[in-house]
């Protein structure tokens, strides 16, 4: 689904945010990325999302060689993804209901065929109950299942997630780890960008630790016995 081989992202003035990155997530993985602040996440995220380009090495998404990418085919790529921040960027001009449904909007899909999608997501995330409400009157963590509901209604292969739990407690953050969980068993890979150890220690996911833009670890292939990592 994802494969970052030998990737590396310099920014005008030779700032080097990311350096010959090589690592791969398959089809139903859940990963989290991890690091000191300016290690490399969000960057990391925005080069799969297409958001930008590697200054070099190859990134394929969904089959894709993300080079390969015109102008005109980058909304159909991010199409196939669902983001999740941790500022949840909803509209409290605009119910629940409508909130979830601007991905769908976007894509021109028939009206019924939105409301039928936009009301499982909200059922999936528990808040089918709460589709007329503004995201105002919701908890922070109600306020995340939104976001959340919104990024899985275009039914995507990959999920994306900056932060999402960083202005959440352990227990909500817990819960919404667990609802990210439920979208493996449906083959959605996901990546999630996080700096909680705790959490991410709790979970026991694959974890790739990135630091000043190098890949110095991943639980899933650990550094050999006497190696310097």
């Amino acid at each position: 689904m994802i494969t970052f081989d030998r990737v590396s992202k310099r920014y005008p003035g030779g700032q080097e945010a990311l350096s010959n990155l090589s690592f791969g997530i398959g089809q139903g993985e859940f990963a989290f990325i991890t690091g000191h602040s300016g290690a490399g996440k969000s960057t990391l995220l925005k080069l799969v999302l297409g958001l930008e380009k590697p200054s070099g090495g190859k990134l394929i998404v969904n089959g894709r060689d993300l080079a390969s990418i015109t102008a005109r085919e980058l909304p159909n790529h991010r199409q196939q993804i669902g983001t999740v921040f941790q500022d949840h960027q909803l509209l409290d001009d605009r119910n629940v209901f409508d909130n979830v449904a601007l991905p769908l909007e976007i894509s021109g899909l028939d009206p019924r065929e939105n409301q039928r999608r936009v009301r499982a997501a909200l059922d999936r995330v528990g808040l089918a109950a709460k589709e007329k409400m503004r995201p105002s009157a919701l908890s922070g963590g109600e306020q995340q299942r939104v976001g959340i509901a919104r990024a899985v209604v275009n039914t995507p292969r990959i999920i994306l997630a900056d932060e999402p739990t960083g202005n959440l407690d352990p227990e909500l953050s817990a819960e919404i780890m667990a609802l990210f969980a439920q979208f493996m068993s449906v083959g959605v890979s996901l990546l999630v960008a996080s700096h909680d150890r705790a959490l991410i220690d709790s979970l026991g996911y694959r974890t790739l630790t990135l630091d000043q833009g190098k890949l110095i670890r991943d639980s899933k292939n650990p550094p050999e016995a006497g190696s310097d990592e």
